[in-house]
């Protein structure tokens, strides 16, 4: 069933998908005359929708295409990663989604400021704007890559095509219309796995029962290797990094705390989030699995030479898929970069007005900052889409290996400073400056010593110190680098006088509140017991 290209149903398939995000993006358009309704919209959108958006966001092409390619080419334990998500979520989002809501207005950095200071804002900001940037390069390459390949269409055409329906999206639309946006893709997202997969199970001869035998053998469907060595990619090392990535994604990144923000209440924000995760966590599972029935398929229908693993998905849709179903898999597809790019243009825009143009152009109209951010969002777009055609030189890396190493190195201890400053009260300013300088000297020294940069086999280490190299496995860079903050800029703060802060922006201030409310409501039905027996 090999197709050397789309067939005219698929192109229809997939120009009525981009059809109607351009149109959810259209229907949105009107009403965004503010920079909080451009923003956060808060109020205007159920918390069903916003978990749906948490779930499409972080399913990007890279969920799409780079898991089943891991899952092929080694065994589940980039999984590792995704789950820890849901054990941090659940200790943390009772208290997250209530501070939030009550001492920021649209950044997420603007918590750091009241806690630390100027510095500390914008050296976040900052490091989620890298962190953003290199992802969304990562998305837009991924995608024009396996699109090339299956439309024999020029890889750049592709960048810059949805790269640009994608900046239009999120320009007229707003908030509202990348969250509306994701619903629909997130429900494209869940089908097109699905779908996929059961194809998958009933092409392999024997079914799932030869699946797991041939994964079995091969050592695929495992998350080791289980030792306690740091310096290679091992179970330990993914959950440890797994945790503190967890804690930054959704304790800290600005993708995630925006959407706590538009939902009505509290409590519906903190039901957003369960959902999204409720829902992200087995779709990072199904696509690893993807990879793993791909490699039991292709065991007993041998792939031509060449193929690399995060091609391997796109080149079973094109060869097995029957016409429609192909062009509904890649509307899935090119969904999810709409979904994970929209969101990080908008919060790229958000970031850039709230942290940077207000800093430096204050008392200005808010027509202006509106206007600011639209054009931000552009720039942003343009600047990603650059980007991309860069990573086209990325080398024979797995994608996932990439994105995990740059948000390793590009995380710079955000999770360390989120942590000393939501949870020790002595901790100061002057401290964290401290642990951030460390912090970043540590990091560039880890980085210089264990990378090699080149292209094809002539790479060599930026900055060879022989056994001073840095050794430990990249993952663990990010770990080291929280720690670092969190050690240093307590250590630090000890040397200076405990700083006067607001218990709002305490984990103690938020249990004291919620302690004291409960003794009011205790209170309140003891005297209601007292009438009724009277």
């Amino acid at each position: 069933m090999k197709h050397e290209t789309l067939h005219l149903a698929d192109y229809i398939i997939i120009a009525v998908a981009l059809a109607v995000s351009l149109t959810i993006g259209l229907r949105f358009s009107k009403g965004q005359n503010s920079t909080k309704k451009y923003f956060v919209s808060r109020g205007s959108i159920p918390a069903w929708a916003i978990g749906m958006s948490l779930m499409a966001t972080l399913i990007s092409s890279v969920t799409f295409l780079a898991y089943p390619g891991e899952g092929f080419s080694s065994n589940w334990i980039l999984l590792v990663q995704g789950l820890m998500v849901p054990v941090i979520l659940l200790l943390m989002v009772w208290f997250i989604v209530p501070l939030y809501r009550e001492v920021i207005g649209v950044s997420t950095y603007e918590y750091f400021e009241k806690r630390f200071g100027t510095f500390a804002r914008f050296y976040s900001s900052i490091s989620f704007v890298l962190t953003h940037f290199s992802k969304m390069g990562t998305v837009f390459f991924l995608l024009a890559l396996a699109l090339a390949n299956m439309t024999n269409t020029n890889t750049y055409a592709i960048i810059w095509i949805i790269g640009l329906v994608i900046i239009v999206i999120t320009l007229i639309g707003g908030i509202e219309a990348v969250i509306w946006a994701d619903v629909v893709q997130g429900f494209l997202l869940i089908g097109g796995g699905i779908v996929s997969f059961i194809i998958l199970i009933y092409s392999i001869k024997g079914g799932f029962p030869e699946l797991w035998h041939i994964a079995s053998i091969n050592h695929k469907n495992n998350f080791g290797p289980y030792t306690w060595d740091f310096k290679k990619l091992t179970f330990i090392v993914m959950a440890i990094n797994g945790v503190f990535y967890a804690i930054q994604k959704y304790g800290t990144d600005q993708t995630m705390v925006q959407r706590y923000l538009t939902a009505k209440t509290d409590k519906a924000a903190i039901r957003a989030s369960i959902m999204g995760v409720a829902l992200t966590v087995p779709l990072w599972a199904l696509f690893m699995f993807i990879g793993t029935a791909l490699f039991a398929f292709y065991q007993q229908n041998p792939l031509p030479e060449g193929i690399k693993a995060d091609a391997v998905f796109p080149y079973f849709i094109m060869t097995r898929l029957p016409t429609g179903l192909v062009g509904l898999i890649l509307a899935a597809l090119i969904s999810a970069a709409i979904s994970s790019l929209g969101a990080d243009l908008n919060c790229l825009s958000a970031i850039g007005i709230e942290d940077y143009y207000k800093k430096f152009r204050p008392h200005k109209t808010d027509e202006e900052y509106l206007k600011a951010g639209r054009w931000i969002v552009v720039l942003a777009g343009l600047g990603a889409i650059l980007i991309a055609t860069l990573y086209l030189l990325a080398g024979d890396e797995g994608a996932l290996g990439i994105v995990f190493t740059l948000y390793a190195i590009f995380s710079g201890g955000i999770a360390g400073i989120f942590l000393l400053g939501l949870f020790s009260s002595r901790a100061n300013w002057q401290g964290l400056n401290i642990g951030i300088t460390v912090c970043i000297i540590f990091t560039a020294y880890a980085f210089l010593t264990s990378t090699k940069i080149g292209l094809g086999s002539d790479k060599h280490i930026l900055l060879d110190l022989g056994k001073y190299n840095f050794n430990q496995h990249k993952y663990m860079l990010g770990v080291y680098s929280h720690l670092v903050v969190i050690v240093v800029g307590y250590g630090a703060s000890l040397f200076f006088p405990k700083p006067i802060l607001n218990k709002n922006l305490l984990f103690s201030g938020w249990l004291e509140a919620k302690r004291a409310h409960k003794r009011i409501n205790n209170t309140n039905e003891n005297q209601i017991t007292s009438i009724t027996d009277l």
